[in-house]
Formats: C-alpha cells, structure tokens, sequence
C-alpha cells in the first residue's frame, strides 16, 4: 500500500470503530423519540460541519445538477434515516445480531455492485476479503431469535449500508468529505423532522434529559462529524469497494466495547471473528501487498512474459482510487 492509500484505510477504519463504540450510546437512547434523536443529533452536525467546508462551499452547492441534488435526498433517507430506522423496526422482534449480520454482508455487495456500475469485473481480491469480513462479523456477532418481520427490516438495513456507501460515490469528487458530510447531514435533519411528525406527531421531539443529551452529543459530534468526514476522507482515497471492508469493525468494536458497559462479554468466538475480520480487511484492501520474492520473479520476467493475471495484484495494491 501506497501513503494515499493507507491514510485511506486509517480513516475508513477509524470511522467505523467509532460507529461500533457508538452502539453503547444508543442504548441510552431507547426511551427517547426516535425521529427526534435523529433530527437533533444531524442538525447538530450540520451545523458544526458547515464551518469546516471550506471556501466555494455554496458555490459548489449551486452548481450540482438536479440529479446530483436527488442522490443526496437518496442518501441521506436510505443510508442514514432509513438504515436507523430499519435497524430500529427489525430489533423489535429480532435480536439485535440479526440486523448486525445482514449489515455484515454488505462489504460483498459493494463489492460486487460498485464494478458493475463502473463497467468491470469485480476485482478477486477485494471479493475474497469481503467474503471472510461477512463471516468474521457474523462469528463474533452470532445469529439470534428472528420472525419473518426482522429478516425483512434487517435486509432492509443491509440495503441501506450498502446505500450509504454506492450513492455517495457520483457527489463527493464535486463536493469533497467535509461539505458533502455537512449537505447530507443537513438533508437528513429536514426528513427525520416529516418522518417524525408522520410517525409520532406532536410527541417526535421533546427535551432530552441530562444522559439523552450525552448520548445524542456523542452521536453528533464523534460518530457522525468525526466519523462521516473520515469515512468519506477514506473513500476518497480508496474507494468504495475496499473502504466497506472496514464496515466489518463495527461488530468488532461493538463487541470490544459491551463488557466496559456489563451489556456483554468478549470470549473465544469474538476474538475469533475478529481475525477473521482483520484478515479480510488486509486481504481486501492490499495491505498484504505482494511477496518479495514474487516481485523479484516478475522484474526477472521478459516483458513479453508477464501475464495481466500476474500483474493484478500490484495494480490492486497501488491503483489510485476512483
């Protein structure tokens, strides 16, 4: 791996042990209207990201197309509200793993579904990765007690991590992290504010009391405007297909986390799944980069001799991201 590349994977990876130590904060938050939290909580961040976007931040704005304009509303409703919402409605007759193991999957979609959308075959490696990132989250998460109703809402939620990560790719060249983290968050905040006066009405919002608000600052101010402009820092940088792998953290942290609360315990399986994450995420991503001895075989090869099956690995390694 290149510098780019892994300051890339720094930021994606510390983007999502943020979402999965926030897992803490949101058992605080069961009590409170949901709509409501997320309305604080992207309002907040939206107005403290607004200063970070730099220069020509409206100019920017004003420039994107009506389509580009479209994504965004897509983004911020399937991605954020819809994937909390969905997490939300399946966790209320599934066990939270359930919903927790269908996200896992989604480093295999993306990295099969973002290829397909840019015209090319899904690169062998970053699949192989995705694949032993979805099986190591699932071992330290483990199934739970479903019906028919939680498998539909949790696959619902894969659909929007998956969301979260392909819609952003078209708007964060023209955007970049900071202001595209700040527009999204600032879309979010109008419709989790319809879709609580839709659900809930007059009751969607009401003040917060003293370990609500904690939470609901840590949300906004650590996982969404620390942990957004990082992700989307890293995605830059690597794309989307290897930037997902990193999703496979969130159970792990999760799971590292639940014992500092008594809400649960890290043993065998967890420590288990966890290498089988950190192995896919290094195989995905090439930071395993490329044998010694391999590399000394290739440059020995006449020109003529090197296969484009050889080369793939290095190009996988030290492509620039898309």
């Amino acid at each position: 791996m290149n510098a780019v590349t892994t300051r890339g994977a720094l930021l994606a990876a510390l983007a999502c042990v943020l979402v999965g130590g926030s897992f803490t904060a949101n058992s605080v938050l069961g009590d409170y209207p949901y709509a409501g939290g997320q309305f604080l909580r992207y309002a907040l961040a939206c107005l403290l990201l607004i200063p970070l976007a730099g220069r020509g931040a409206a100019a920017r704005l004003r420039s994107l197309p009506p389509r580009l304009w479209a994504r965004l509303a897509l983004l911020a409703a399937v991605g954020m509200v819809g994937f909390n919402l969905a997490v939300l409605a399946a966790e209320r007759t599934a066990e939270p793993a359930v919903p927790g193991v269908f996200v896992g999957c989604a480093p295999v979609v993306v990295a099969v579904l973002v290829p397909l959308l840019d015209g090319r075959r899904p690169r062998r490696a970053v699949l192989y990765g995705a694949s032993a990132v979805a099986v190591g989250a699932f071992t330290v998460q483990g199934w739970g007690r479903t019906d028919g109703a939680g498998l539909a809402f949790s696959l619902c939620a894969l659909v929007g991590e998956v969301g979260f990560a392909v819609l952003a790719v078209p708007v964060l060249r023209p955007l970049g992290p900071r202001l595209l983290s700040a527009t999204v968050c600032g879309v979010a905040a109008v419709e989790s504010a319809a879709a609580g006066l839709l659900l809930d009405g007059s009751a969607w919002l009401r003040r917060p009391d003293g370990v609500e608000a904690t939470a609901l600052l840590w949300q906004a101010v650590v996982v969404t405007v620390v942990g957004f402009v990082c992700w989307y820092m890293g995605m830059q940088r690597i794309g989307a297909e290897r930037a997902t792998l990193f999703s496979g953290l969130i159970p792990v942290a999760a799971a590292c986390t639940a014992p500092l609360v008594g809400t649960g315990s890290y043993g065998a399986s967890q420590a288990v799944g966890s290498a089988l994450v950190g192995a896919g995420v290094a195989l995905g991503s090439g930071a395993l980069g490329v044998p010694a001895g391999l590399r000394r075989f290739r440059a020995a090869l006449p020109e003529r001799g090197r296969s484009s099956t050889a080369a793939e690995p290095d190009a996988l390694a030290d492509a620039p991201s898309r």
